[in-house]
């Protein structure tokens, strides 16, 4: 984006760079359109064999953060950033979470997951300090063994945390339950991983949605984004391979609304670890499982693809990067038009509350008149 240099982000590319590391099998996502975004000659399309409506959407929202990004998605633009800690958090913010705790901590600096309880874990073993960290985002990370912390009691700190520290001026994004397991060497994290989010400011999509009767059903973490707020039903997702065999089940069930998938290995697995071989190689599986979405479609069905922010895997540091994501629409109904650079990334959570609602988000401007055609006309 054009503001990525006051991130620290100038020059990021997540898609073109893990695109131009090797040639890409990922014909259904050409066919929606990605190519054109991202104008990559080697993948690009003639205009006529493009399926769906194409575009890419900017962040109005001053971060580039999982919280920021959904909730800008599902309608609402946030005014100021949530705090950020890059030299770690202040000694009473850290005194108050211990006093609550009943023990010492460690850490207490910005990193990469993996990196700190490498660092980390043997001494957190030895003492039962658990492990305090942050990152680019707004986070307060605990990491903890769950031989020496239960899942129980992590999940409890947490939840006091969330509720008794970080709050007003320290209002954190999230506070995220780590735990990991492993000898030193060999330290590994689990996928019981939990967010504990604020909550949104305003009703946003998912809240209209429900109000207006209709279902609104979210996978994996994405119940922890929005702090269960708008939710009629939650299907567990712990990885990638998890999240699409929960779509897949979704598609086979007699529900309307709203389904929301977030992909999480995209971010945990790769982009945060600089990974660009696994990166591309999962982009190759999800496009494989996408075509066999397009075909389970009923005529009414609207996919949408896009994401909260940028992480970009070849780029200096393991953080997210603040770029223009993309927009691929694809439905029988759906026109293949250019959609062009949208100025927030509210601007679809406009567009769905207008088609299934018939109401307006709080922030963004629907863009719904651009897409549907007649039947006939698509032939």
């Amino acid at each position: 984006m054009p503001d990525a240099e006051k991130f620290g982000d100038a020059g990021s590319n997540t898609l073109g760079h893990v695109l131009h590391n090797r040639e890409l099998m990922i014909e259904n996502l050409i066919s929606l359109g990605l190519g054109k975004i991202l104008n990559a000659d080697s993948y690009d399309s003639p205009v006529d064999k493009v399926l769906g409506a194409y575009g890419k959407m900017a962040e109005l929202s001053p971060g580039k953060d999982t919280i920021s990004g959904h909730w800008e998605l599902a309608g609402l633009v946030l005014k100021t950033p949530f705090p950020l800690y890059p030299h770690g958090f202040p000694a009473e913010i850290i005194r108050s979470f211990e006093n609550i705790i009943g023990c010492k901590t460690l850490g207490n600096i910005a990193a990469s997951g993996t990196e700190i309880i490498n660092k980390l874990g043997e001494e957190h073993l030895r003492t039962g300090f658990p492990i305090v960290y942050t990152s680019a985002d707004s986070v307060f990370q605990i990491a903890a063994h769950t031989d020496i912390v239960p899942l129980e009691t992590l999940y409890e700190w947490c939840l006091l945390a969330r509720k008794n520290i970080f709050v007003g001026k320290h209002a954190v994004g999230r506070v995220i339950a780590r735990p990991f397991k492993g000898k030193p060497g060999s330290f590994y994290r689990l996928n019981e991983r939990k967010d504990f989010s604020l909550d949104p400011f305003a009703p946003t999509l998912l809240d209209l949605v429900q109000n207006n009767g209709r279902q609104v059903w979210v996978v994996g973490k994405v119940m922890d984004i929005f702090s269960g707020k708008g939710v009629t039903r939650h299907l567990p997702g712990l990885d990638n391979n998890s999240i699409m065999e929960a779509v897949s089940f979704a598609l086979d069930e007699n529900f309307t609304g709203l389904l929301w998938a977030n992909l999480i290995d995209f971010d945990m697995l790769y982009g945060h670890r600089n990974d660009v071989e696994g990166y591309a190689a999962a982009l190759e599986v999800f496009d494989r499982f996408l075509g066999d979405v397009m075909k389970r479609l009923n005529d009414d069905d609207m996919l949408v693809i896009t994401a909260d922010h940028g992480c970009d895997p070849t780029f200096k540091g393991t953080d997210h990067t603040r770029e223009y994501v993309p927009l691929l629409i694809y439905g029988r109904h759906i026109a293949p038009v250019n959609l062009g650079t949208r100025e927030s990334f509210a601007d679809l959570g406009a567009t769905v509350a207008e088609l299934l609602c018939g109401k307006l988000t709080k922030d963004g401007r629907s863009f719904a008149g651009k897409l549907l055609i007649r039947g006939e006309e698509r032939g």
